[in-house]
């Protein structure tokens, strides 16, 4: 399979587009696969990325926050410390995208990725133009990463929505609750966005993982569902009875008018 792969990126070198941006977007890969690391590297600065690569976890949280870049390519098999633990480590420090990539197809493992604050996953292995595509699709989505050449404006609606003591700004990426200041990742905040827009409206899987990933729902993608999750717990909503974020049945979720005083 190894082989397969390398054989993609080889390939695809030949005949890569080239994209021009002001300044390159920094990306760290962590990966210990030597050989794979490198390729994947070569590939993503053919497409002018400025890549950097980290073998070990137990050094990928000090180079993530001293370095800052503005993704990071995270696999979780990794030596020292995994994946998941350099998430968890970071996240409330490190305000980049985190793409993991996870070794088998599991829903567990995306999920509890996901749970940690990563932004996406992809399974490896890997094809690079996939990877490409969604490192770019995140960035677009990430205000002031340079290498984005896409910014969001909001077109006859309003740029900042609030509801009661809750008040989320397009313009700034910021979210209010009361006087407190709510963190959230790139991922978060997109779907936050995108729920408080229509609020008052139930929304589908299907209707959310098409505007914010481009794909349809194919039954099993749990990352709306993990994402929901970490925000009830963010927005002090009741897990076990949300009234702001809603779950309706069979049907998706409800991003509520009221229950915000």
């Amino acid at each position: 399979m190894k082989a397969i792969i390398e054989y993609h990126f080889r390939v695809i070198h030949l005949s890569t587009h080239r994209h021009q941006y002001a300044m390159k977007t920094r990306i760290l890969l962590v990966e210990d696969d030597d050989r794979l690391a490198k390729l994947t590297a070569e590939y993503l600065q053919k497409n002018d990325f400025d890549v950097t690569i980290e073998a070990r976890g137990d050094t990928a949280e000090t180079r993530i926050l001293n370095d800052d870049p503005e993704l990071v390519i995270l696999d979780i098999m990794l030596p020292g410390k995994d994946g998941f633990e350099v998430c968890r480590s970071v996240r409330d420090k490190y305000k980049g995208v985190i793409l993991m990539l996870t070794a088998r197809d599991e829903d567990l493992d995306q999920i509890l990725g996901l749970e940690l604050g990563a932004d996406d996953y992809l399974a490896k292995p890997v094809q690079p133009r996939l990877l490409l595509a969604r490192i770019k699709a995140l960035l677009r989505r990430t205000p002031g990463a340079s290498g984005s050449a896409e910014e969001t404006h909001e077109t006859g609606e309003s740029a900042e929505l609030s509801f009661g003591n809750f008040r989320i700004s397009q313009a700034t990426r910021s979210t209010y609750l009361g006087k407190d200041t709510i963190d959230l990742t790139t991922a978060e905040f997109d779907l936050l966005w995108l729920l408080a827009r229509h609020a008052g409206n139930i929304l589908s899987r299907d209707d959310l993982l098409q505007q914010l990933r481009g794909i349809g729902f194919d039954g099993l993608d749990r990352s709306i569902d993990a994402r929901i999750s970490r925000l009830r717990r963010k927005l002090g909503d009741d897990p076990e009875n949300p009234t702001r974020i809603k779950t309706v049945r069979g049907k998706g979720y409800l991003f509520s008018k009221h229950d915000w005083q």
